[in-house]
Formats: C-alpha cells, structure tokens, sequence
C-alpha cells in the first residue's frame, strides 16, 4: 500500500471538497480517489469523511488526521524544494486574515502575488472567527493583537495606535467625554471579538465599557458609531470613511492607548513550505509601506492607481 498516495488523495478530496475535482487535480480517475480514500480509512480503522451527494465533509478524526497529514505533505515538499531552488513555488496555501485588513490592505495586493507565482494556488480565508491552525490546516494566519499562543510563532509586519470616535449626533446628545474615565457613562459600542473584552485600554489606565450594542464585525463597529449608538474605538483607518466625511468626530484626544501589533503566525513545530514563505515576505513588504501600520507608503485601494 502506498501510503503516501493515499494521504495525497485524502488531502486533495478535502482541500478541493470532491472526488472528481481531487481526480483532476491529481491526474487520476475520480474512482481511483474514492477507492484510495475507503483504503486509508480501512488502514486506520477510522472514518475519516462523510459522503453525500452535494459534498465532502471531515469527521472529528478526520479534521486531526487532516493536519497532521498537511504537515507530513508540506514537509515533504520543502524538503524536495530545497533542491530544486530555481523552481517557482507551487501548491495550495492556505491564510486566515480578518476581515478589516483582508479588504482594505491585502486584497488589492493578491493580483500581484498571483501574478509574482502563477504555480502557486492562494485560499484566503476571511473572518473574523479564530482559526486553529494545527486542527484546520492553515499554514498562515494575519491576526491583530499580542501573540498568546505559545504552539505559534509571529513575523509582526506593522502595529497601529487605536482611536476613539463618536458621531456629532451622539456627543450632542450626551456630551463630550474629557477623560477615559467619562466612558463609564456613556454608551460604547462593544466589539466582542477584542481580547480585552469590554475594558478598553489606554497607556495609563483600563476603563471597563458598556453600552446596548456588542458585535462581532470591526466593520459593524464603525457602522454603528456612524449612526449614533454610542462611542467606538479602534484603528483610525476602521472609521476613514466617517472622519473624512465629518460623521464621526476624535474624542479623548490627549489620551493614547498601546500600540496593537499585526502580525503573520504559523505553528511552530511545522516546516514552513515555500509557497508560505514567499507569502509573508510579500505580505510584510506590502504592510512595510502603509503609513497605518508604521509605513512609508500611501495604501494601493481597489479602483484608485
């Protein structure tokens, strides 16, 4: 039994979600894929995907077995690329990114990384939710935020100082608060995915927040703020749009919170595969001249030269 054909197949049903496109990819009948997949199952003793006529989808154990055979193909792979230097980087990466900087800062790159390795297959997976990289397979993951993990390493690519705005409506209708203090009082628009949860921080105190409305989107955050719901914090670049337009106004100016880091993880113990490697440089590069992160460089934003 080859077992290295059979974990390929495995992971090509799972990353291209059927038989028939595993079969393509691969070069071999969508049979020949199903039959492979029964006999690794077989092998382990373990169900490993469930059937239906609409899609694959991993069981528990499949999901562990999944990673670890991600692993063993990537190392395989790098261990065979280190011999072959001149040849471009190829396969499929998979990278997690929010959603904030997936649209504003990444995505109007990606054409010319595509462009850069056209052998090179890029799964961007945008959402806010934490991505497992062990337990999901994702060799790279942009996250905002200090590293807390200690199975990951971080490249940090650029940091940001957080803001607080509120609409002209909402400081007319409640005041204008002149200390972080004040915020105790006042409706805050709680963005649920933050790590500090409802205390927001600043270089000389954590102020505990509340307010009627908590969601799980930065860019619902700013929404909110915009239309009066109470104060909001983050990045300046989250409330561009509102503070050009004169909606959203600065607050608590003399006040500065920590700087946040951004940066690129990737799960310590795992040969990085080259295709990895050549997507954080790039990335690192990009964020490398956007004045918001600690740049030189004014943002390239989809529809502008």
């Amino acid at each position: 039994m080859d077992r290295f054909l059979l974990m390929t197949c495995f992971a090509r049903a799972v990353e291209t979600g059927s038989f028939t496109a595993a079969a393509r990819d691969l070069g071999l009948g969508q049979p020949n894929v199903s039959r492979y997949v029964a006999a690794l199952e077989e092998h382990l003793q373990t169900r490993l995907l469930h059937r239906s006529t609409r899609k694959l989808a991993l069981t528990p154990e499949g999901e562990r077995y999944y990673a670890d055979v991600r692993r063993i193909l990537d190392a395989v792979d790098e261990s065979e690329s280190s011999f072959r230097s001149n040849v471009d980087p190829s396969g499929l990466l998979r990278v997690a990114c929010p959603t904030a900087l997936a649209h504003a800062f990444v995505l109007p790159h990606i054409p010319t990384f595509l462009e850069r390795y056209p052998k090179l297959t890029l799964d961007l997976q945008i959402n806010d939710r934490y991505v497992n990289l062990v337990d999901e397979g994702t060799e790279l993951a942009i996250r905002i935020g200090q590293l807390e993990d200690s199975a990951l390493r971080a490249r940090r690519i650029g940091s940001y100082e957080r803001v607080f705005v509120a609409s002209e409506s909402y400081l007319a209708r409640r005041g204008v608060p002149q200390t972080p203090d004040d915020l105790r009082d006042h409706d805050c628009v709680i963005y649920t995915l933050l790590s500090s949860g409802a205390t927001w921080r600043f270089r000389e105190t954590d102020v505990p927040v509340s307010g009627r409305l908590r969601v799980n989107s930065p860019e619902a955050v700013s929404s909110a703020v915009i239309a009066g719901l109470g104060i909001g914090h983050g990045p300046a670049w989250l409330f561009a749009e509102g503070l050009r337009s004169g909606r959203l106004k600065f607050i608590l100016k003399g006040y500065s919170a920590p700087a946040v880091p951004v940066q690129i993880v990737y799960v310590a113990n795992r040969l990085l595969p080259t295709r990895a490697t050549v997507f954080m440089d790039f990335i690192a590069d990009v964020f490398s001249r956007i004045p918001a992160f600690g740049g030189t460089v004014k943002p390239v934003v989809a529809g502008q030269q």
